[in-house]
């Protein structure tokens, strides 16, 4: 894994805690924030295609149903938290579904309302490619994340500044 200090010099100015511009420190935090999020998607892109076979948005889904509740959830709620429009989540949806990845079926009580849920064969793939992905999501951030920007998360964050307690 590569030293987070050796690419520090390669980080934009524009995106640390210095200040000097016209972005008050929340907005400097976001800007951080959003420039990390990019590196880590460029970065799990090719990782989660050749590991899972899904592409990076259909991967965001698969996700999200791993951190909730085992039956699943309503598709409208999972277009709300991924900020996507229901008939492109309908699309990806039917694409996992086709791998045998998620499940789909109607709510009960509700004739328009879909729930959908990781199949066992998704949970089993997501398994099995953790480690990898984690190591590329901690790669891309310490490729990304010097000082500086750590700093200007603090100001969005401040709990990062805080040390972390005892155990």
């Amino acid at each position: 894994m590569a030293d987070p200090e050796e690419h520090t010099g390669d980080l934009p100015e524009c995106l640390s805690a210095q200040g000097g511009g016209l972005l008050p420190k929340e907005l400097r935090a976001w800007m951080v924030m959003r420039a990390a999020m990019g590196a880590v998607e460029q970065e799990l892109r090719s990782v989660v295609k050749d590991r899972l076979d899904v592409s990076h948005d259909e991967f965001l889904i698969l996700c999200l149903l791993a951190e909730s509740p085992r039956d699943g959830l309503r598709m409208t709620r999972v277009a709300e938290l991924l900020g996507r429009p229901k008939t492109r989540l309908t699309y990806q949806i039917a694409c996992l579904q086709h791998g045998g990845l998620v499940t789909r079926r109607s709510v009960c009580g509700d004739k328009r309302g879909i729930e959908v849920a990781l199949t066992d064969k998704a949970r089993r793939l997501l398994e099995d490619a953790s480690a990898t992905l984690s190591a590329t999501v901690t790669g891309a951030l310490s490729r990304v994340m010097g000082p500086d920007q750590h700093e200007a998360m603090c100001g969005l964050l401040p709990q990062l500044a805080e040390e972390p307690e005892a155990q």
